[in-house]
């Protein structure tokens, strides 16, 4: 499974969506409905599934899904 496939399952399963409701261009916030409790626990997640670790200047910067596929792939 390919880093975007995996960052959507977690996603999805984290946020209780349907995958199908999520793209790259997707915003975490206004468009998935994902709270500032659910980012947490989101990155804390990515982080361990990943093995990357996400500097809070960077997490600041994360807003759409693709944001966050591409700061894992740069940090793996």
């Amino acid at each position: 499974m390919d880093t975007y496939s995996k960052v959507v399952a977690i996603i999805s399963e984290q946020l209780g969506i349907s995958e199908r409701t999520v793209s790259r261009d997707s915003d975490v916030v206004n468009d998935l409905g994902a709270d500032s409790i659910d980012i947490v626990q989101l990155l804390m997640t990515m982080e361990d599934e990943f093995g990357v670790t996400v500097a809070e200047d960077e997490a600041d910067k994360l807003k759409t899904v693709g944001d966050i596929v591409e700061l894992i792939e740069k940090n793996s």
